[in-house]
């Protein structure tokens, strides 16, 4: 086990959770900026080679778990580990960004679907060799085939 401590901390225009979208069809354009503490700044050495990340955060205004859970974009209620569910184990979330620029400390990016003061857990580059023909959406597939 580990104690998890932030690297940083999430500039949002998001101040509650009300305000993210969610569903089917939600898109995340929301402008944002992941301020990391300065005695992290090394850890950014390169990063501006790569057009999105995947930030690692915490669900850190969440409260307690549940197992199952009932996402807007279904009417059924699925296994919280095949969900983006906040009520969770362990209160940890990924987002994939789009990088727009580094200024310093400050990591510019668009798609954020954090709250505003949100902490960073991890920055890692969006890398990936999975043919799009041989991604499967498991249920949200079938929840969106219903909604048509």
């Amino acid at each position: 086990m580990f104690t998890s401590r932030p690297i940083g901390f999430v500039s949002s225009p998001y101040k509650d959770a009300s305000e993210v979208p969610k569903g089917l069809g939600a898109k995340h354009n929301a402008d944002g900026v992941l301020k990391i503490l300065p005695e992290f700044e090394p850890g950014l050495t390169d990063i501006e080679g790569f057009s999105h990340l995947i930030v690692v955060w915490e669900f850190d205004r969440s409260q307690g778990f549940e197992l199952t859970a009932s996402p807007p974009s279904d009417n059924r209620s699925h296994g919280v580990f095949a969900t983006r569910s906040p009520l969770r184990p362990n209160p940890i979330a990924l987002t994939t960004v789009e990088l727009l620029r580094r200024k310093g400390v400050e990591l510019h990016v668009r798609g954020v679907d954090m709250l505003d003061g949100t902490a960073i857990l991890d920055i890692k580059p969006y890398l990936s060799n999975i043919p799009s023909e041989n991604l499967r959406r498991g249920w949200l597939a079938e929840a969106e085939a219903r909604q048509k």
